[in-house]
């Protein structure tokens, strides 16, 4: 009888240790911060109230200085908008968009301008301003890329 009441007693002494155990070896998964949807709606009007604005002072303009104008315009409310989503969403994936729309937006600026010189200049200019941001995306490429493999190698997460 007492070599039962043993044999019961390490039953459930195992069996509630085993279960404590698979309680603190699974990992907890990190929590997502909330998105405050009323705040990020503000911030994205407000984005698209900036580029109105800043689009509508290019109409005073003229020719070249107004296509000069409405590029820098359209790239920030982008650097903008991406921005936002990675403010909201702190990935790689999303930090990398900010870094592509920062290069677009200053090649497309940049091209507009080229547009006022003339003849070998505007090629120059235009083939400087490409050289440059091919540049620039190759540097991102490789910044995520080493990321990417630094993560595959150690196996951890991006």
């Amino acid at each position: 009888m007492q070599i039962k009441l043993l044999s019961i007693a390490a039953a459930l002494a195992l069996a509630f240790a085993g279960s404590t155990y698979a309680q603190t070896t699974t990992p907890a998964k990190p929590a997502q911060p909330k998105v405050d949807h009323k705040a990020k709606k503000a911030e994205e009007d407000r984005i698209e109230a900036d580029y109105k604005a800043a689009k509508a002072k290019c109409g005073e303009m003229k020719a070249n200085e107004k296509d000069v104008c409405e590029a820098d315009a359209k790239g920030k409310e982008k650097v903008a908008k991406a921005e936002l989503d990675a403010k909201y969403s702190n990935t790689e994936r999303n930090q990398r968009k900010v870094d592509e729309a920062k290069a677009e937006h200053e090649y497309h600026v940049t091209k507009e301008k080229c547009d006022a010189e003339k003849g070998k200049q505007e090629n120059a200019c235009e083939k400087e301003a490409k050289a440059k941001y091919d540049r620039a995306k190759a540097d991102i490429k490789a910044r995520y890329a080493t990321k990417d493999r630094k993560a595959a190698a150690t196996g951890g997460t991006k």
